[in-house]
């Protein structure tokens, strides 16, 4: 009798590692198991951002400072099925993002100067035009990871290109009109109702975008040769 009580409990043993083995290695039910078969689908998406400059120079000079603050993304999804693993997509937005440029005294030496003229405060409303395409893993249960790129394109609402007061006035001018590409990963999380995606994503400007003051010799713009837009999107998608 005494023999009977070790068996039992081995036996329940391999009992419960079978079945926790299958619970952990069983498919389990797919939401939306359909959703990604349509050529065309939409969403919108909702995101924060944090935008910098990369900044190159023509003279050996104290690197101004970027002082960065998170900014905010919305827009909508336009998503076209090329197979089970690529798609293309279309992501129109508007992007707001604040920025500062701190100089350093030493950029006024010899000239008069107030504390005010040592920052210019950068406030940009984009609309952000991104074609991308979209490179997906096999879907495992209800998720499924994926990596992103493409270019984009981008009008600077707040950009003061066309204003006739520069930086003596107060105003750090910077062109309309930019071209970007970008890179990033996400993953799709398949709910019983909708797609839900959250991703990051790099931004990175391809073109200078400061506009030089009238002044060829301004503290301001004579040291700057490129001044470029870079920063990272972290956007929640519902489709």
């Amino acid at each position: 009798m005494r023999l009977k009580h070790p068996i039992i409990f081995l036996f329940l043993c391999i009992f419960t590692f079978q079945s926790e083995a299958q619970l952990f290695t069983k498919e389990r039910l797919l939401n939306n198991e359909n959703f990604d078969k349509a050529p065309l689908s939409y969403g919108y998406f909702l995101g924060l951002n944090a935008y910098d400059f990369n900044i190159d120079y023509n003279k050996n000079v104290k690197d101004i400072q970027v002082i960065k603050a998170i900014g905010f993304n919305v827009g909508l999804i336009g998503n076209v099925r090329i197979n089970d693993y690529f798609d293309v997509r279309f992501e129109p937005g508007l992007v707001m993002s604040n920025r500062t440029l701190s100089f350093s005294n030493t950029y006024f030496n010899g000239l008069s100067y107030e504390k005010k003229d040592l920052e210019r405060d950068l406030r940009s409303t984009y609309i952000h035009l991104p074609l991308l395409i979209k490179i997906s893993t096999k879907r495992i249960n209800n998720i499924k990871p994926f990596i992103v790129g493409g270019v984009s394109t981008a009008l600077n609402l707040s950009s003061n290109q066309d204003n006739p007061d520069d930086n003596s006035k107060g105003n750090f001018r910077m062109k309309k009109n930019n071209l970007f590409y970008e890179l990033g990963l996400g993953i799709d999380l398949y709910f019983t109702w909708f797609k839900f995606t959250p991703s990051i994503r790099g931004v990175f400007s391809m073109k200078d975008e400061h506009v030089k003051d009238t002044d060829p010799n301004s503290p301001w713009t004579s040291t700057i040769d490129q001044m470029q837009t870079r920063g990272v999107f972290i956007n929640f998608t519902f489709q």
